[in-house]
């Protein structure tokens, strides 16, 4: 936050063809001085997210921004006690600042949970709960968007699954798919963990004739709850979806008269569509499912297989290519290391987990349905989406990003897995481990401990967080400014 405030300061806001509703006044000292420290946070599509929480929505292509964060954004707007007189945005935009430094925490210690969970290797799951705090796509967890959210709702929700609370897990996944239409793709992990927990089951022991009318209950029973919990997740992207049906698509409804001139005036020079104004119903009414999203999506911003597969689109498929390749590496990785467990889909009682031997870490059995989560999302975000997006899309969505760097900066970096070992070269420690009572080093954050001694790291090592370091500094200082970025 302190960072972008100096960049927004020291550098000139490009005119970048954005969104940008008209600001009424009378602006005082105050909102001048929230506008100065915290504009950079309010960039982009931060600005649809402030007017959604201001306004509601008034303009069609507002509605592919999902209203959970908006409405957080206004519920805190209005509890919050403000000593000093604030215009609605300044309100909602120091709102905006405070909530997503709350929920980007708790996604943090929700991926570490859920990296014990998974992983069972604590010390890799701490590692990528550090990295996941200066991710790549961290101007977006702290700016105006939904990221911190859903990666909070998301992280915790597979935590609940893991832990086998289900029904809790099925609340947060729906709240998450209320935050970001990708949320619906979190129904497969439902899905995934009922029918591996049967295909175990019937592992066990041989099903005899008389065990088949209890199989069948079981397989009714688990069909019946996997089909409840889906349809739970899938409800709040319904009802939005109805909800724009009725706004827009309804007969007029006057609300074009609290509507400001200015905002009217720059619909009509844009060419957005205002609810409840007169004229032809949008295309997407008449069809047989009207869904407003993928109608947005593909009118407003072109979003479809390979449009974005043009020559001049080649700077942001280089922007994308670092997060392209460390997806694509762990994915071939963990292919490569459990063949047999990919062939047949994890849905195989194998040797070792029948004897409580089951490898851990990245590369464990449990890792599988994380990592077919996150291959998916990759390639239908490089061939669908503007690409660009692909590394703030994974950093929120997936923790696959995270424990793969991790399991990499612990398999190739001699500072990681050494412990208690001194610098064979020097004779010293490495920097940022002090030593204990015991005759042991120890060291409070491995990832200082990696930056302090940048020059004795592997090059793998130097690339993984310069990778990440390198996104996160040039997202405040692009982002913030107006200027391109994912």
């Amino acid at each position: 936050v302190v960072l972008q405030a100096v960049f927004n300061l020291l550098i000139p806001d490009h005119a970048a063809d954005a969104f940008s509703p008209p600001r009424p006044g009378p602006w005082s000292g105050w909102d001048a001085l929230v506008e100065r420290l915290l504009g950079g946070l309010g960039r982009w599509d931060a600005e649809h997210f402030l007017f959604i929480a201001e306004r509601g929505y008034l303009l069609e292509h507002n509605c592919a921004f999902l209203p959970l964060f908006p409405l957080g954004l206004r519920a805190l707007a209005a509890l919050l006690p403000w000593p000093v007189p604030l215009q609605p945005r300044s309100r909602l935009l120091l709102s905006a600042a405070l909530l997503n430094a709350l929920l980007s925490a708790l996604a943090a210690a929700a991926l570490l949970g859920l990296g014990r969970a998974v992983l069972r290797q604590g010390r890799q799951a701490f590692l990528a709960a550090l990295l996941f705090s200066v991710s790549p796509a961290g101007v977006f967890m702290a700016a105006a968007y939904s990221e911190s959210m859903f990666a909070f709702l998301a992280f915790s929700a597979m935590w609940r699954l893991e832990r086998g609370r289900g029904w809790s897990a099925a609340l947060l996944f729906s709240l998450a798919s209320g935050t970001r239409a990708n949320g619906l793709v979190n129904a497969g992990f439902f899905l995934y963990s009922r029918g591996q927990r049967f295909a175990l089951q019937l592992q066990v022991g041989a099903a005899s004739r008389r065990k088949l009318p209890l199989l069948w209950k079981q397989v009714l029973s688990l069909a019946s709850s996997a089909a409840l919990m889906c349809a739970g997740i899938f409800l709040p992207f319904a009802l939005f979806q109805y909800y724009a049906y009725l706004r827009f698509c309804g007969p007029g409804t006057g609300l074009a008269q609290g509507i400001p001139e200015p905002l009217l005036q720059l619909a009509r020079d844009k060419g957005y569509r205002v609810a409840g104004v007169g004229g032809d119903k949008p295309p997407w009414c008449s069809q047989r499912f009207p869904v407003v999203y993928s109608y947005i999506q593909d009118a407003y911003w072109n979003v479809g297989f390979l449009r974005y597969f043009e020559l001049r689109q080649i700077p942001n498929f280089l922007l994308a290519l670092p997060v392209t390749l460390l997806g694509s590496w762990a994915a071939w990785s963990y292919i490569s290391t459990n063949p047999r467990h990919c062939l047949t889909l994890g849905l195989e009682r194998s040797k070792g987990e029948e004897r409580g031997k089951a490898r851990d870490g990245f590369c464990g059995p449990a890792a599988f349905v994380y990592v077919v989560h996150a291959t998916a999302l990759l390639v239908f975000g490089f061939f669908c989406m503007h690409v660009q997006v692909l590394t703030r899309f994974l950093g929120c969505s997936s923790p696959i990003l995270y424990w793969f760097a991790a399991h990499l900066l612990q398999e190739h970096e001699p500072l990681l897995r050494s412990t208690g070992t001194d610098n064979p070269t020097s004779g010293k420690p490495p920097l940022g481990k002090s030593p204990s009572s015991c005759g042991k080093r120890t060291s409070d954050n491995p990832v200082v401990r990696l930056l302090l001694n940048w020059r004795l790291l592997t090059p793998l090592s130097k690339s993984i967080l310069g990778f990440f370091l390198g996104y996160w500094l040039l997202g405040l200082i692009l982002h913030c400014n107006f200027l391109p970025w994912t």
